[in-house]
Order: C-alpha cells, then structure tokens, then sequence
C-alpha cells in the first residue's frame, strides 16, 4: 500500500467510464496526487497540449486510458478519426513522457487489435498473426501501435512502459448512447425501452452467432491498478474474465434480467464483427495476481439497476 501516496499520478481519460473506476480505486489505496486532465483544457490530439499537462503534472506515472471508441456502427462510421486522434494521443503521450522522465507508463490497448480469426482462447503470442477484424481494425492498429513504441523504447532508452490489452467492458456509468454504445448497454436500453412501450420485439444486428467475452469495469480497474504496482515487463498482457458468450446467449440473459418478453429480430444486413473472442489471461494472473471477480450474471445485474435508476423514461 505505501506505492500509491508516493507517486504522482497522471490519468488520461479519468473521467470516463473505466477512468472514474480506476481513480476511485487508487484513491482508496492511498494516492495523493491525481490528477485527470479535461479534454476542453488539454486536448491530447494535439502536441502543445501533452507538453503542458506534463510540465504542470509532473507525474511519476502515467495512465493512459484515454480513447476514441465506440460499438461497430460508430466504428464503420468513423475509422478515419478513429485511428487518428488514438495514434496521435498514443504516440505523444508516450513521446513526451519519455522526454519528461516519467518513471512509468501504462498504456491500455484493446482486444480488437487481435487478428480476426485468432484461434480461441486469444494468447499474447498471436497478436501478430493476421489483420484484425476489418471494421475494427483503424482503431484496433491505432491502439497497437503504443505495443510497438513501448517495446521500442524500452529497448534503445530503457523506458518503463507496459501494454495491457482489455476486453470489452461493461458496468454501472457505461456509455447507453445508441450512437456510440457498445453490445452490452446498447442491449440493455432496447429491453427496457420496448418493454416499457409495450412493443413485442427489438431488432439486434448480425446474425448472433458471434461470441464476446466482458469483463467488469471494477474488476478492470483492479487489473490495471495490479500491473502499474507489479508489472515491469514489455510484454503484452491481456486483461479479461476468460469467457465467452453468443450474441443471442447475451441477448436472451439481457431480456430475461430486463422482464421483456418479447422476440428479436436478428437484421442480417448488418454485421456480425469478430467471429469470436475470448482471452487467455492466465499471462495476467502469473505476472501480477490478477483474476476477475465478478460473475457475469451478478454484473449484468448491478448494471442494468445502475441504468434503471438513472433513466428518464418518456
């Protein structure tokens, strides 16, 4: 417990979803010195702003939570600006850090950049192995970069960088717009939307043949609170729960949790993503303890109460 009072902390998209999470949690061990930069007073896209927030922080370490992100639709409908802003944030960050003598940093990366028929349960050693899944892949190679700086700068400056790379999340505070959400919340808001309509079905897109795994957002925060105090290496570590589900098997839990009792409509002109996913994570357990607490029926639960207590139905 003494790690945490005595560094300086710099935590890149703080405020988010994962962000609010994870600050909570390093608060709770002890930290005094944490500071989230807004993206109105320091937009990371832009070089000028990454050297003022350190030159005012100072920080031992940096976290980089910070992304541009989104379900397939605001993937498909944004690929330019996604790989854009998540490679210049990435690549400054980590640039600039160096440069400033940060004493460590932690770069979050993403499961999309794992090639897209990577044979299941995804280990660390495949990331190579093909192209990600296409409609994912501008954000998941913008993401994957960080992997290829850090490696690279711990080799030629002996700079103290490590990569994780997440599951989709899911939890209390997850983004529920239509827009930009993800499978989970995005479920969850049609269930309870049509159900309190009165309508007798919702429409999912794909065909629900293909599997996710989630991984809790507490628990998320907890895998990356571990590796900032106990991970020192430069290889890759996926964080996850370690299953997976079909999109109909998590369509069916959703509706069941949410009391709707209509049908789905599965709309076969959209697509399905990635054909599977789900992680080895025993590489996180063996490097730093990690391994995920909440089962996914108790978790889906807390969510879904967490939305039904901050919406406002019409």
């Amino acid at each position: 417990m003494s790690f945490w009072p005595k560094q300086r902390f710099l935590v890149t998209g703080g405020s988010g979803f994962l962000g609010s999470h994870m600050v909570k949690q390093m608060l709770d061990r002890g930290s005094r010195y944490v500071f989230v930069p807004k993206r109105s007073e320091y937009n990371l896209v832009k070089e000028e702003a990454v050297i003022r927030v350190l030159q005012e922080t100072r920080p031992d370490i940096v976290i980089h939570l910070a992304a541009v992100v989104g379900g397939i639709g605001a993937n498909r409908a944004n690929p330019g600006r996604f790989f854009y802003e998540n490679l210049m944030m990435g690549a400054q960050l980590m640039e600039q850090s160096r440069i400033f003598g940060v004493k460590k940093f932690v770069a979050v990366g993403t499961i999309c950049s794992y090639p897209k028929f990577t044979p299941v349960p995804f280990k660390e050693e495949t990331l190579w192995d093909g192209y990600p899944e296409e409609k994912n892949a501008p954000y998941g190679l913008a993401k994957k970069m960080m992997l290829v700086q850090s490696q690279a700068y711990r080799q030629q400056y002996g700079f103290n960088s490590i990569f994780l790379l997440l599951v989709n999340l899911y939890g209390p505070g997850d983004n529920f717009d239509p827009n930009s959400s993800h499978v989970i919340p995005a479920l969850i808001k049609k269930c309870i939307g049509a159900a309190y309509k009165g309508e007798r079905e919702i429409t999912v897109w794909g065909t629900g043949k293909a599997t996710r795994e989630f991984l809790y957002v507490e628990d998320a925060a907890e895998a990356i609170i571990l590796a900032t105090e106990r991970y020192e290496k430069g290889d890759p570590v996926n964080i996850g729960a370690g299953f997976e589900i079909s999109i109909r098997g998590l369509a069916e839990l959703v509706m069941e949790l949410t009391d709707f009792k209509g049908r789905i409509v599965w709309d076969h002109t959209k697509p399905d993503g990635q054909p599977r996913r789900m992680l080895d994570t025993s590489r996180a357990y063996e490097e730093f303890g990690f391994k995920a607490k909440t089962e996914f029926r108790e978790g889906l639960e807390k969510t879904i109460a967490w939305y039904r207590h901050h919406i406002k139905l019409p």
